[in-house]
């Protein structure tokens, strides 16, 4: 066979007959036959989800073309298939000599029974098969008429998210037009540049809370990936690609879905520029790096179904032009840096501003600049390409009272809904609430501390309500809270008693 010369099943047939003896003609048969046969083209293949995977070097069928299937349900590539014959030709030993074949030097047959089990791809590592173009013109990516205004949007969030009016409003409208930046078309020339964004906040202010309701809110696949895991190409950790693939799975291994989808980048502010280091920064400054060409839109090979590349992982192709990145970190000591360059203007004088003039701001991350986050860590490449970027508030007690009761899924709620499966109501004065509030504003860790607040002094209260099955509700009150009281217990069918529990 000469190097030019493509595999036919003559010399294909030649070799097995050698190594197997005459008695094996007619496996080789089967064999050959099999080979030709699943090279044309089926209707069980054309009609199945899934595109066929090569065994060898992994490549979906849309890159490396049709494959040549053997038994066990084995795939392979013209390429891998026509290279195994090159690599047998090019060792100087003739296919037909038994004698000679049996002393080559590491080259042995493949028993194919080995290989049952082997063969098996998850469907998390399966890439779907794209629609072909006339699907495409017929049915557009998204039904414009379909998208939620943006006052729809926030109208969703505000069922579930309390206060963050300015926040909310910007990502409606960031998500709305990304809608419309999808399912536009370019004909005229002119193209719709996507926003993505930075949500600066305070710790516990509802940065993570907020994008995760808006998962459920929205059809459009969302990935939400956490930057602290991210490192340079080549060391332990997660690659940058990783944040893509999370983003392909939340989207059915769909290549084209995942390419209109929205990625939520969060504890951004974890791959800053490391200070006052003699070591490679492979988490910091090369991440960010690393990540500028995921922002602006390119094409990426992404693993399917796992988060680094190795080699028996197939690579799908993601272009990432059309996706919004949302990243979102607290930022912490941002405001030291805030306040540096505010107290720059003070001079002596008359008309001199204090020092402790932004002291005792809470919301100073409003005042935050480019050039305030850039001197905190972040390059000035990677920060143009977040044009929008906007500051949560920080959380008062009024607002910790609101997040107690007023969401769908509230603290308050869900302790009820766990009571009144033991028939049980739990109820709580205002006052509590209050106290509640000021506990939790003291942690300073937001609205974090209220779970752990209540987790604690409710702990007796769900201990001791299910072995009285008299008791037909529990009123917390404020001395409760501050441990100088218990709960008043009312029993079912009789006036309130004022049976308090021990304290713990």
């Amino acid at each position: 066979m000469n190097d030019t010369e493509k595999f036919d099943d003559t010399d294909f047939r030649e070799v097995v007959t050698d190594l197997n003896g005459e008695d094996n003609n007619s496996k080789t048969d089967s064999f050959s036959e099999n080979i030709e046969s699943n090279t044309s083209v089926e209707n069980n293949s054309s009609e199945s989800e899934y595109e066929d995977i090569c065994y060898i070097c992994h490549r979906p069928e849309s890159k490396a073309g049709k494959m040549i299937k053997i038994p066990n349900e084995i795939c392979i590539c013209a390429d891998c298939m026509q290279k195994t014959f090159d690599s047998m030709n090019h060792s100087g030993f003739p296919l037909g000599d038994m004698n000679s074949f049996g002393t080559m030097p590491n080259i042995s047959m493949i028993n194919l029974s080995d290989l049952q089990n082997m063969n098996m791809i998850p469907k998390s590592q399966k890439l779907k098969k794209k629609k072909a173009k006339e699907e495409k013109k017929e049915e557009p990516v998204l039904d414009i008429k379909s998208i939620p205004a943006p006052h729809k949007i926030k109208a969703s969030l505000d069922e579930y998210v309390v206060g963050q009016e300015h926040a909310k409003k910007i990502m409606a409208v960031a998500v709305y037009n990304h809608y419309k930046r999808v399912g536009c078309d370019n004909s005229d020339g002119v193209e719709i540049e996507k926003s993505n964004m930075l949500m600066l906040g305070p710790t516990g202010s509802g940065k993570t809370y907020m994008v995760r309701t808006l998962a459920k809110l929205l059809n459009v696949p969302l990935a939400i990936a956490d930057a602290t895991s991210l490192t340079e190409a080549g060391y332990i950790g997660d690659d940058i690609e990783s944040v893509v693939s999370k983003l392909l799975a939340a989207a059915d291994n769909d290549v084209e879905k995942a390419e209109h989808g929205i990625i939520f980048i969060d504890e951004i502010d974890k791959i800053a520029k490391k200070k006052n280091t003699n070591q490679r920064d492979v988490s910091g400054e090369s991440v960010q790096q690393g990540m500028l060409k995921l922002l602006e839109g390119a094409e990426v090979e992404v693993p399917v179904g796992a988060n680094s590349k190795n080699a028996m992982v197939p690579l799908a192709t993601v272009n990432t032009k059309n996706i919004l990145f949302i990243c979102g970190g607290a930022f912490p000591d941002l405001e030291d840096i805030i306040k540096e360059r505010l107290n720059k203007k003070s001079a002596m004088g008359f008309h001199a501003d204090l020092k402790d003039k932004y002291e005792k701001e809470e919301n100073l991350l409003h005042r935050v600049e480019v050039e305030d986050i850039r001197k905190y860590g972040m390059i000035p490449e990677f920060l143009g390409r977040l044009p929008v970027i906007f500051a949560l508030d920080a959380l008062t007690e009024n607002m910790l009272v609101r997040i107690l009761t007023e969401p769908k899924n509230a603290i308050i709620k869900q302790y009820k809904k766990l009571l009144a499966m033991d028939e049980v109501n739990l109820e709580f004065e205002e006052e509590a609430l209050q106290s509640i509030a000021k506990k939790a504003k003291k942690k300073d860790v937001g609205a974090r501390a209220l779970r752990a607040i209540i987790e604690e002094f409710m702990l007796d209260i769900m201990y001791e309500i299910p072995k009285d099955d008299n008791i037909g509700m529990v009123t917390i009150t404020k001395d409760y809270i501050e441990r100088i009281g218990g709960p008043v217990i009312s029993m079912r069918g009789c006036s309130v008693l004022e049976d308090k529990l021990a304290e713990a």
